[in-house]
């Protein structure tokens, strides 16, 4: 350009004027730097940093660091499901279909699987709502799970993960400025994948609290109080609900659903149905139910008029298979205009992982008794839940023998949610360190025993209480060693600030 012009007031560097980076923290979208996801914050940070250091030679009191604060299964030892893992080899490399070592139900699955992919190969595009014939065994799988109540494939949705549904679904129900923004109900403790999306959308959250004291259940008083409360600076149009409970392991009654499905109708809510864990269910009289069954046990005055998305996934259960990025969702009542705009919202998106949509087609298809591979599939699974079951009651009692740790039954899920009681000395120390008092213990006990948990603030928790979540995945022998030096850290920890 014309340099003798003198207006440039900017000094010039290469012609370029400098006024510091196009994109700062200041100018940026402010939805964003609300977002907060505990669940690999910064505690995760310093055990990956910790984990470097032990492989330079950096002597600590302990050998290997432990990460407990994500439920991610086959990184934490639990084994992935033979019958799946084949299928999926032989859909990835269909070379291995003239393979003997393969048994002939895996190969018959991965044939059909393959003759519904564009040019045989799971490297083509699907549709975008997902694979048809994989539609078909998901709705299937509903009835059969919901003793015969029908359903459509055409309301199935498949997506990346349970995760890309939920915030799909939120995104459409979020409208409105000001006091009429989208409120969204939340159970705290919550899974921060919520709070993080409902911050990112510019809605509004409207916490509601689990009862801790009657293994953190749902009081659809509670849910009340937080609406009324929230009619004041938003419009509630959401209600979402985890079951079986992440971070808190908690299995809904029968009656809690209907009670919740009651409230959502005379309130006008659209509920979010979070029942990735449906096979996660431990505890003597806990029986999972889906919202669908319940709902339309209700009879027609409810199941056709409430408006509902259920949310199901790959990454939990006995399948564990979290890198896959497979799930699915299924809409209910959904305006049909609407529907048209949410099969385009995800068409901009292509399609969901292939390799996912094919190994969510096995989890809701498995092998059937007649087939080769029904027999070596049951027995891994059952031994998968049974483990976990096993884990769960460990944790719980492990835990309980502690003066200053509580902990409620782990009726399902994989996690527990343990109330710590936390000396004064140390919530003053950690506020002068500009910290949360849960989170100054975590990291304590990661520097001190190589634990990696997350902290209760991380998922909210009531005012002046305090919780960590520990995931149950870890083999039972290394579970063990983990409650030990919890246990003991907390003892120590005590001592230190009493």
């Amino acid at each position: 350009g014309n340099m003798n012009t003198g207006t440039m007031s900017q000094p010039a560097v290469n012609g370029v004027s400098c006024v510091g980076k196009v994109l700062t923290l200041d100018n940026m979208n402010p939805n964003v730097r609300k977002v907060e996801y505990a669940v690999r914050g910064p505690i995760v940070q310093r055990a990956m940093q910790i984990e470097r250091e032990l492989k330079q030679g950096v002597k600590k009191p302990f050998t290997e660091v432990i990460k407990a604060n994500i439920g991610d299964a086959h990184a934490m030892g639990q084994k992935p499901i033979t019958f799946f893992r084949q299928v999926l080899a032989l859909c990835s490399y269909p070379e291995l279909l003239e393979d003997n070592n393969f048994p002939e139900d895996a190969k018959k699955r991965a044939q059909r699987i393959l003759d519904s992919c564009g040019g045989h190969s799971i490297g083509a595009y699907s549709t975008s709502q997902g694979i048809e014939c994989v539609r078909q065994d998901v709705a299937r799988y509903i009835e059969r799970r919901d003793g015969g109540i029908p359903s459509n494939p055409d309301n199935i949705y498949l997506s990346t993960g349970a995760s890309d549904a939920i915030v799909t679904i939120l995104k459409l129900l979020t409208c409105g400025e000001g006091h009429t923004r989208t409120g969204v109900m939340i159970p705290i403790p919550q899974y921060p994948l919520y709070s993080a999306t409902v911050a990112d959308q510019g809605a509004v959250q409207i916490s509601y609290y689990l009862d801790e004291d009657r293994c953190w259940s749902l009081d659809v008083q509670e849910l009340r109080r937080a609406l009324d409360a929230a009619k004041q600076h938003c419009n509630p149009r959401v209600l979402c609900i985890i079951n079986p409970g992440n971070p808190t392991g908690q299995v809904q009654s029968r009656q809690c659903i209907e009670d919740v499905i009651r409230f959502a109708k005379e309130e006008h809510l659209f509920l979010m149905a979070d029942e990735v864990y449906q096979d996660n269910v431990y505890a003597e009289g806990s029986k999972f139910h889906s919202f669908k069954k319940v709902l339309f046990d209700m009879g027609p005055e409810y199941s056709s008029t409430v408006e509902m998305a259920s949310f199901h996934s790959t990454s939990k259960c006995y399948m564990g298979e979290c890198g896959f990025r497979g799930g699915y969702m299924e809409v209910i009542n959904m305006d049909p205009e609407v529907k048209a705009q949410l099969t385009k919202l995800v068409s901009v998106r292509l399609c969901p992982p292939v390799p996912g949509q094919a190994l969510l087609d096995l989890v809701v298809n498995p092998p059937q008794p007649d087939e080769p591979s029904y027999t070596s599939f049951m027995k891994e699974r059952t031994d998968v839940l049974a483990a976990l079951a096993e884990k769960a009651r460990l944790t719980e009692e492990i835990f309980n023998t502690v003066p200053g740790i509580t902990c409620n039954p782990v009726q399902g899920a994989m996690y527990t949610f343990p109330r710590i009681t936390l000396p004064q000395k140390a919530i003053i120390k950690a506020k002068e360190e500009g910290q949360e008092p849960d989170m100054f213990y975590c990291m304590r006990l990661l520097e001190e025993k190589g634990i990696c948990l997350v902290p209760g603030s991380g998922f909210g928790q009531k005012e002046g209480t305090f919780h960590f979540r520990m995931t149950i995945l870890p083999p039972t022998d290394k579970l063990k060693i983990v409650l030990e030096r919890i246990c003991e850290f907390h003892q120590w920890f005590t001592q230190e600030f009493s």
